[in-house]
């Protein structure tokens, strides 16, 4: 009987919520977004528009900025924190 390797496949311009077997990694982000103050948090419209533009991006791999290894998520949801190229 000839084996089959499990295939490892990257997820380019895939953020963390939407991974399969990432669910630890996404809850543990999920825990420290809702621990941001509220004051520090971006709404949720702009977080979603934030994460938009880092979806249609080169760099975003598996969840991460490849430009400054930032999870993306947690990342757009600091209303003082910026994209390193600008783009939000």
């Amino acid at each position: 009987m000839k084996r089959v390797e499990a295939e490892t496949r990257i997820c380019k311009k895939c953020l963390i919520r939407e991974m399969a077997g990432q669910e630890k990694v996404y809850e543990t982000i999920q825990r420290m977004i809702e621990d941001i103050p509220q004051g520090d948090r971006t709404a949720e419209t702009e977080r979603e528009r934030r994460l938009n533009v880092c979806k249609q991006c080169e760099r975003l791999l598996e969840g991460m900025c490849a430009a400054c290894g930032c999870y993306v998520e947690l990342r757009a949801s600091l209303t003082a924190q910026s994209c390193p190229y600008e783009r939000w």
